[in-house]
């Protein structure tokens, strides 16, 4: 994704999906979108996981393991990838990726 709205309007940083699911909204509408998306920005590195119904799920059963890293809701950020533990990112990934399987 280049980071640009229909209009080209710059909405977000671009990153590179991976995966395929269908996201429902909360009017009934779909989407198709990655599973898993990579961004690089300013201030280093976001792994997107997409389709997880619970919020704290990545929080709570990752972020203390994962090293310095920010975890929020889908997200995990961190400046290099020296200063993550890789299994632990990989654990994350593959636990998303299972989620939307489904």
């Amino acid at each position: 994704m280049d980071g640009k709205d229909e209009s080209g309007k710059v909405v977000s940083n671009p990153n590179i999906g991976y995966g395929s699911q269908t996201l429902t909204y909360a009017d009934g509408s779909t989407k198709n979108f990655y599973q898993i998306g990579i961004s690089g920005n300013s201030t280093g590195i976001s792994v997107y996981i997409m389709g997880l119904k619970d919020k704290n799920y990545l929080k709570d059963n990752f972020g203390e393991d994962l090293g310095k890293a920010s975890v929020t809701g889908y997200c995990i950020k961190f400046k290099k990838l020296k200063d993550i533990q890789v299994d632990v990112l990989k654990l994350a990934i593959n636990y998303g990726i299972g989620q939307t399987e489904r």
